[in-house]
């Protein structure tokens, strides 16, 4: 199909017309400006404690924000104090948005959630599993896959893809970092394509469907995206996502006009001062400079807390925002069904979608978990989110650090933000 009829078809004019995210008094949506008061004063603490060196909070209700507030540096070598509409790395917050894209072509009729991978992108057609691993020189033998991998797997982490770097597998690290995986991050001239072929050839971590094992699957969907619509997935995401909802600040890799708004990811020195976290297995300005050709569906995107709010309130209002539609009501009660069984137990506290895990009622009966059906997930350097439909609420904390941290704003942010409903 032309690409053109994904750009008329992808995202709709919807007969509803929900209002656009703006600034509005507590008491006008039932929460206490008196009881906000006290995830200021925690927040505020957490800094001047030196246990972070900045956070952005973001706390709307029904559709109205009544906390939005920057505290301490956005780079303290630097002396740059932050802002609440820097922009931060979110890292594994791009799954979502990449499983919404899944989604929003699903919508179309282009491919059923159980079909195999190999289906489109054919480098996958006979998956194996690995078997035996030598540590002297990290070779090692593989078994068929009982099942080919489907999508639906890779969009719940049941694949038997790994994840590299991150991942838990010593051995499965070893194999990822001699075939050169990127893992999300990279200044290097590399495209997603050249990534996920290679990818498709190395063993899986069990056979598919049997385990969650938290991978490179939304990688794969990113490429996906790609090959079913036609277009190079960042310009797939801003013409059908972003620019749709007004999210002009959430992109993988940012516009030099816009480079001075990045937070520094930031570590404890030995000194116990903030200072910039050095390169590693990526560079941490990944988002302002390099070659910027690489779009890492499962970890690559760079956002601002009031972007990630508009996104998760077009969740909250069944798909729509502002007279657009990118998603019916029904498939999204389809992405916030378990969709792994009883992977996670017989009886969990929450249970993993299409795109987030989920709040059970046993979760919401533990306290501090919000409501039975909240979704959430996080991100790589210490950003997290969740939405609470029963009460329409939304919590966004982002801050930008990695190593050790004495960090216990993100529990008690959470249970903070329950406090404050009065109605």
């Amino acid at each position: 199909m032309a690409i053109g009829s994904y750009a008329l078809q992808a995202q709709t004019k919807s007969i509803k017309k929900s209002p656009v995210l703006i600034e509005a008094a507590p008491e006008s949506v039932g929460v206490s400006a008196e009881r906000l008061a006290r995830i200021d004063l925690m927040c505020a603490d957490a800094v001047k404690n030196g246990d972070l060196p900045g956070i952005v909070s973001l706390i709307s209700r029904n559709g109205k924000i009544v906390q939005w507030k920057a505290y301490g540096m956005a780079d303290n070598q630097a002396g740059r104090k932050l802002k609440r509409d820097d922009i931060f790395r979110i890292a594994s917050q791009s799954k979502a948005i990449t499983a919404t894209a899944v989604m929003m072509l699903w919508e179309e009729g282009k491919f059923q959630l159980d079909d195999p991978i190999s289906k489109y992108i054919p480098e996958f057609k006979n998956p194996q599993v690995l078997k035996s691993f030598k540590y002297e020189d990290s070779t090692y033998t593989t078994e068929p896959a009982k099942t080919e991998i489907t999508i639906r797997q890779l969009l719940t982490h049941t694949s038997g893809i790994g994840y590299g770097m991150i991942d838990n597998n010593e051995q499965i690290r070893m194999i990822y970092g001699k075939a050169g995986i990127t893992d999300a991050f990279t200044t290097k001239n590399f495209t997603i394509a050249d990534n996920e072929k290679k990818l498709a050839k190395l063993p899986l971590h069990h056979n598919p469907g049997e385990k969650f094992t938290y991978s490179e699957g939304l990688d794969v969907m990113g490429y996906f995206i790609e090959v079913v619509s036609g277009m190079p997935f960042d310009v797939f995401l801003k013409t059908h996502i972003f620019d749709p909802l007004g999210m002009h600040d959430t992109r993988f890799y940012q516009p030099e006009e816009k480079a001075s708004r990045l937070v520094a990811i930031q570590q404890k020195g030995l000194n116990g001062q903030w200072e910039k976290y050095p390169s590693t297995f990526y560079d941490t300005d990944y988002p302002i400079k390099g070659a910027k050709t690489f779009f890492s569906g499962g970890g690559g995107l760079s956002s601002t807390v009031k972007d990630y709010a508009t996104f998760l309130q077009m969740y909250l209002n069944g798909g729509e925002y502002n007279g657009i539609r990118l998603l019916s009501r029904t498939t999204i009660e389809i992405i916030m069904g378990n969709q792994i069984g009883t992977i996670w137990g017989e009886d969990p506290e929450k249970v993993y979608g299409l795109a987030f895990s989920v709040v059970t009622r046993k979760g919401e009966e533990k306290g501090g978990m919000s409501s039975e059906g909240t979704f959430e997930w996080s991100g790589y350097f210490n950003t997290q989110y969740y939405a609470d439909p029963k009460e329409k609420v939304i919590g966004i904390l982002f801050k930008q650090t990695q190593g050790p941290v004495n960090d216990e704003t993100s529990w008690k942010f959470r249970q903070m933000v329950g406090q404050s409903i009065d109605d």
